[in-house]
């Protein structure tokens, strides 16, 4: 699929393209679309790139079901509900994890509004709303990730550690759940065709275990997690060859 980004540079575009999709930078084509300049000085420059996503082969594939822009406008829309569903908090921890979300993008410069998504048991998913979605949601989403935590502490300590609060921005985290489902079939496939086993990008916890399940039933592949720490990397191994 192709997408368009633009910033002040090329470099700046490129970046946001990055952080929006959850990719690496040579998972996509780069085109040039436009330049614009204006001033004596150049101020106000604005360049527009179009963005091709591929796949591990190099072959072009869709990696999310929607375009992010540059500038995400901030979501009108309701989300698919799960659970009993109403935008506002409805009891003291709701509105303190609301409340904690608003004052810790607005110190961090990037003000996001809360909006409660879903409820179920033992479980909340709250969506961030804000022009520096892109900012916010991070590298492969590790700023979402770290501000989720934050988010689970404030959680357990008024309510216990069997609760879980889901922080999602520009449907981020379903788009990067399918990228990565498509990521783990498309190397499956490479690793049953070359026989040879594939490391893949450090991961967290989650992403990780989309792999290992996307992967459980696949004839001759196995996978297993590398490393130390809370970003491990799966690799994905042809059996046979051992």
């Amino acid at each position: 699929m192709v997408y368009e980004f633009e910033g002040k540079t090329e470099r700046e575009a490129i970046d946001t393209a990055v952080e929006s999709l959850g990719l690496q930078r040579d998972e996509f084509d780069v085109e040039i679309v436009e330049t614009q300049k204006a001033g004596l000085f150049n101020f106000n420059k604005k360049v527009v790139i179009r963005v091709h996503t591929q796949d591990v082969d190099g072959n072009r594939f869709d990696t999310t079901p929607a375009a992010p822009k540059s500038k995400p406008r901030v979501q009108t829309e309701v989300p698919k509900v799960r659970g009993s569903y109403n935008p506002e908090p409805e009891n003291d921890l709701e509105h303190a994890l609301v409340d904690f979300i608003h004052g810790t993008t607005e110190k961090m410069g990037f003000p996001a509004k809360a909006i409660i998504a879903y409820r179920e048991e033992d479980k909340i998913g709250i969506r961030l709303d804000s022009e520096y979605s892109g900012i916010l949601i991070g590298k492969k989403g590790k700023n979402l990730d770290a501000l989720q935590l934050l988010v689970n502490v404030i959680a357990a300590r008024m309510v216990d550690e069997g609760y879980r609060v889901v922080l999602d921005s520009e449907n981020y985290r379903s788009r990067r759940e399918e990228a990565l489902i498509r990521l783990a079939e498309k190397v499956g496939d490479q690793v049953k065709r070359t026989r040879k086993s594939r490391l893949l990008e450090p991961m967290n916890p989650f992403e990780r275990r989309l792999i290992h399940t996307a992967l459980a039933n696949v004839e001759d592949i196995e996978t297993k997690s590398e490393g130390e720490g809370l970003y491990k990397q799966v690799r994905v191994i042809y059996k046979s060859g051992f």
